[in-house]
């Protein structure tokens, strides 16, 4: 049997949240990549994740790409559990709850990146503004943190959008969003903020 990752227990709380998610063996691997995300000092590789759970020498490092190749687990749930502890933890009881929704562009290179292609890009440095990668449609829950003096917005839902199909539209992914997440939190009112908020009543967000 492979070692298994120690958790600190402030942590491992609020990770068993997400234990239906997954599998027993899955789990153990989400968790300790999300350790590793959280030490690591450099970039957040599937191995960078894995030298900063100081697992990169014990575990064969193909169980860690197989968390994202191959487990069968959903984003969406996942995303789910995160907003309900977000809320529950960062938002006060009876309070609207504020999601905040944005597309961004992942830069990508390649033929057979899924889904890539030419997409608006306001950061690009040329006129025409557009770069290849991933568009990806992020909702996120806006809070307010004590040590902050300004809010932050925490992503928990994301949304790829993919040309020629349904999901090419920016506007109809993020309604889906928003409305996974109302179902997801009964009784709570939400706040959709975004740059067509408008058009997202009409796909009807309310």
């Amino acid at each position: 049997m492979l070692p298994d990752l120690t958790v600190p227990s402030s942590l491992a709380v609020l990770l068993a949240d997400f234990r239906p998610c997954f599998t027993a063996p899955t789990f153990q691997v989400f968790r300790a990549l999300v350790c590793g995300m959280l030490s690591v000092t450099g970039r957040r590789t599937v191995c960078g994740m894995l030298v900063g759970a100081g697992l990169s020498r014990i575990w064969p490092h193909d169980r860690a790409h197989r968390f994202f190749a191959a487990a069968v687990w959903s984003v969406d749930e996942v995303g789910v559990v995160l907003a309900r502890l977000v809320v529950r933890l960062l938002v006060p009881a009876g309070a609207p709850v504020t999601v905040a929704v944005d597309d961004t562009l992942f830069h990508r290179r390649g033929k057979k990146v899924w889904a890539a292609g030419w997409f608006h890009d306001s950061s690009a440095l040329d006129a025409r503004q557009v770069g290849y990668g991933n568009n990806w449609v992020i909702v996120g829950i806006v809070v307010a943190l004590p040590m902050l003096d300004r809010p932050v917005c925490l992503p928990v839902q994301a949304r790829l959008v993919c040309k020629d199909t349904t999901s090419a539209s920016r506007l109809w992914l993020a309604a889906r969003a928003v409305e996974k997440l109302a179902a997801a939190m009964p009784g709570r009112r939400l706040h959709a903020v975004a740059y067509a908020g408008d058009e997202l009543r009409t796909l009807g967000v309310r």
